[in-house]
């Protein structure tokens, strides 16, 4: 299983939120392509990012900063945070960006999430933010009536590489994974799925793990590295079978 560390980008910075909301910002540096570095040097196989700005503007802002950070690092790199049409995925993925995260357009244009698999089979994901068990979109600002498994059936034909699943009200908050939902929402598909919000120590990490059988292949976690929570490297390990209950958190 994946320990995919997360950068989130507000005005060309590497930031962390609680629950999304823009106003509640920590800033963990002003060189995002080096905190990139830093996680690919301590044993990083893929680095999650997301263009905040893009997110709620609908349009990518933070383009520059993302580039310089492809060019940073060796390993594979997803994207999410405001693309909603094929000219701006197209784009992400000529410079360099493994995978494209497409959530709010998902809601609003299910049949974009086809067209674009199909055009780029497995270099798509579908990323589901849910808060109390309802889809969030538009940088989580807007919810929909429709919950996460009934969203996820909507896609099963896609041609998409995995699921992010984000609960929106753990995140940034090292409270814990939903376990629960996670478990459920990776039951009900076979498409690989993420679990992303609350990791906050090794527990946490070997809470996931037990997951895997259901089709849980990572995790992202972000405010418990910066913080110094949980070992990035003493995570890899654990889900490489390197350690037996031993490591950081």
């Amino acid at each position: 299983m994946l320990v995919i560390p997360a950068i989130d980008l507000k005005d060309g910075r590497c930031v962390r939120l609680r629950q999304g909301r823009m106003s509640e910002e920590t800033i963990f540096s002003d060189f995002p392509h080096e905190v990139a570095k830093r996680w690919y040097d301590m044993g990083a196989e893929r680095i999650h990012v997301v263009d905040l700005n893009g997110a709620h503007q609908g349009t990518p802002v933070n383009g520059k900063v993302i580039k310089k950070m492809v060019d940073a690092v060796p390993i594979p790199i997803q994207l999410g945070g405001g693309i909603r049409d094929m000219e701006t995925l197209e784009a992400y993925l000529e410079q360099g960006i493994r995978w494209v995260i497409l959530g709010t357009v998902a809601c609003k244009d299910p049949e974009f999430v086809f067209k674009a698999s199909e055009r780029y089979p497995g270099r798509v994901i579908l990323g589901i933010d849910a808060r109390r068990g309802r889809v969030a979109v538009q940088g989580w600002t807007e919810e929909v009536a429709l919950d996460p498994v009934d969203m996820v059936k909507m896609f099963e034909g896609a041609k998409i590489a995995a699921i992010v699943y984000t609960d929106i009200l753990r995140d940034g908050m090292r409270t814990g994974p939903n376990i629960q939902a996670t478990a459920e929402l990776a039951r009900s598909t076979s498409i690989p799925v993420i679990a992303s919000g609350g990791v906050s120590g090794i527990g946490d990490v070997k809470a996931l793990l037990r997951l895997r059988p259901y089709g849980v292949m990572g995790m992202i976690t972000g405010r418990a590295l910066y913080d110094g929570a949980l070992d990035l490297k003493g995570a890899i390990a654990l889900c490489k079978g390197g350690l037996s209950g031993q490591g950081g958190g």
